[in-house]
């Protein structure tokens, strides 16, 4: 019987020591755990794989535990950690996922994404997320200091919650085109994802839409054992 567990959008920073703790001890009560998925904005930001924070180590060294423990862990970037590649992954033995990857989850093939494609009514965002993904922006970045580099992400997070507090709440959630699409392209019918903060599983026509939460003073998983599904939120 496969177990599992879903996560995400934790925003990890040396400002979430209580984040980071809870992590810890979540995953060490979840106890024998085949596959952990990690589905993007684990980092508040990531600056690269070379960042030597004391938070990339330590992160590092906690999934390595769990790696060492038995259980295979899948990592998708999300849109503050998208710059995280395999060279990093590979200290805790991870596997990269790619924007939209179909894996068996529960006996039935599901959808597995970070969540923001899907909001496609939030052009500027996209627009900028074109930007951010191209090789060459990225090789500029990657290019720059570790100090220009955190001071770039400081800026880049202060002008993401600005623009943030000026959009209505519907523009950074998903479009329900849009996950109707994505879900026929890939031929499925269950989809999980974050990024929305809005932890739900939402039914749809012989099909289902399953959203994880955001971590803060209470966290939130997707647990898989053998055919059950159960989304959670527990105490940090």
């Amino acid at each position: 019987m496969t177990q599992s567990l879903f996560i995400s959008d934790l925003h990890l920073s040396e400002d979430t020591p209580h984040i980071e703790q809870g992590l810890v001890t979540f995953l060490e009560q979840e106890g024998d755990i085949d596959r952990l998925f990690l589905l993007g904005d684990i980092f508040e930001a990531w600056i690269g794989d070379d960042d030597d924070s004391p938070l990339a180590l330590r992160f590092a060294d906690a999934m390595k535990r769990v790696a060492d423990a038995g259980t295979q862990i899948y990592f998708t970037r999300g849109n503050r950690d998208f710059l995280i590649g395999q060279i990093y992954l590979n200290q805790f033995g991870a596997k990269l996922l790619g924007d939209s990857e179909c894996m068996e989850v529960a006996g039935e093939s599901t959808l597995l994404m970070h969540g923001d494609l899907l909001c496609s009514d939030d052009v500027d965002y996209l627009a900028f997320r074109v930007i951010a993904h191209n090789p060459e922006w990225q090789a500029e970045m990657l290019s720059k200091s570790l100090e220009e580099r955190r001071a770039l992400a400081k800026q880049l997070r202060t002008m993401s919650k600005e623009a943030a507090s000026n959009k209505a709440e519907d523009i950074m959630d998903v479009n329900d085109d849009t996950v109707r699409s994505v879900m026929a392209e890939h031929d499925v019918k269950r989809l999980i994802h974050g990024h929305t903060h809005r932890p739900y599983r939402h039914p749809m026509q012989s099909a289902e839409r399953i959203v994880l939460g955001d971590w803060n003073r209470t966290g939130w998983c997707l647990r898989e054992r053998g055919r059950s599904l159960e989304l959670r939120e527990f105490s940090l």
